[in-house]
């Protein structure tokens, strides 16, 4: 399917692995020249190398018109044990930095009257959980802070937008499981199983499954022409 993406240049950050490069491949996918990041060197220029052979796209940096603010959240951990330190990591990484990046690309997408920015935070926004909750805090001022920005660029087609996602299998997932069960005594597919039965579908989301959405929630965005006008939709 032709998400109408075909030329444009996408920026995601934390794609090395996981739903980052889920993202990063599907918007390669629909045609985009895809800036991947990550801080492992090595494993950047594998996982571009990946992209590039499974897409066929470009793999560099360069201006974009899509931007794709990720990042792992901090390490599950009861709300006590949240010194300064983590606390001010903790914003810096979930909060401050997808806003500076923001900051340091939206005003070239005002001027080319096209941007696209996802940013991929996570479902305990809506419904916080348990030892996440400097993770769901930073996201939620994150989610405040650019919904007004949003509504100040709307008019040059620019968007902002927001994907939750719930439990997918991801490393940092299997991770998290691994620690639940080292301290609970039991085994990581005894953890996942009962996560399992939480969900509807009975199963965990795929990372290509997301990175679809993310790369169609694109389309759905999409300034569409009527009467010669464009028909900006609003975030």
């Amino acid at each position: 399917m032709d998400l109408g993406l075909a030329g444009r240049t996408a920026v995601v950050c934390a794609s090395n692995q996981g739903l980052g490069r889920a993202c990063a491949t599907e918007l390669a996918r629909a045609g985009c020249t895809v800036v991947i990041n990550g801080r492992d060197a090595a494993k950047l220029e594998r996982t571009a190398e990946g992209i590039r052979q499974e897409t066929g796209a470009t793999v560099i940096p360069v201006a974009a018109d899509i931007l794709v603010n990720n990042n792992g959240g901090p390490p599950p951990r009861d709300f006590r044990q949240v010194d300064e330190a983590a606390l001010v990591a903790g914003v810096r990484a979930n909060m401050a930095t997808p806003i500076r990046l923001v900051q340091l690309v939206v005003d070239g997408m005002v001027e080319r009257r096209f941007g696209r920015i996802v940013n991929v935070t996570s479902a305990s926004v809506k419904q916080p959980l348990p030892g996440l909750d400097l993770s769901s805090g930073a996201r939620a001022g994150l989610t405040g802070f650019l919904a007004g920005v949003a509504r100040t660029v709307a008019h040059a087609n620019v968007t902002i937008n927001f994907l939750l996602p719930g439990s997918f299998a991801t490393p940092l997932m299997q991770a998290i499981q691994e620690g639940a069960a080292r301290q609970q005594g039991v085994t990581p597919e005894e953890i996942a199983e009962h996560a399992r039965q939480s969900i509807p579908a009975g199963r965990f989301g795929e990372p290509a499954e997301f990175g679809a959405a993310c790369a169609g929630a694109r389309r759905s965005a999409r300034d569409r022409r009527e009467g010669g006008r464009a028909k900006i939709e609003a975030p």
